[in-house]
């Protein structure tokens, strides 16, 4: 199993949970976040005072699936959250050693 931990921009966020369940991903969670990558922010200007944004909102997705399926989910990702312009965000794939089930003590894949 592995888990698929993704930033995006939040724009992005329906058209990359559309691509995750057309592969067959049956659980994400979605966590609203705050960072900056490579543009290091942004300069905003507010009732003619400029002021830098050092935070860009940002979306986190996880999501743990069979190895079977992770290629493909990861390639999803890529393609839905793509725009071409910075800031696209990163995807992280790790292993996951197991998985339980609060509710019914299922085990690894059939607990996900």
């Amino acid at each position: 199993m592995k888990k698929i931990e993704a930033i995006i921009k939040p724009f992005k966020l329906d058209d990359v949970v559309d691509a995750l369940s057309e592969v067959g991903v049956e659980g994400v969670s979605v966590t609203e976040i705050r960072g900056f990558g490579r543009q290091k922010g942004r300069t905003e200007v507010y009732k003619g005072a400029e002021y830098v944004v050092d935070f860009l909102p940002k979306v986190k997705l996880e999501a743990v699936v069979p190895d079977g399926i992770c290629a493909a989910a990861v390639e999803a990702i890529r393609k839905a959250a793509h725009t071409g312009k910075i800031g696209d965000g990163k995807i992280f794939v790790s292993e996951i050693e197991s998985v339980l089930r609060i509710r019914t003590g299922e085990k690894n894949e059939e607990a996900l």
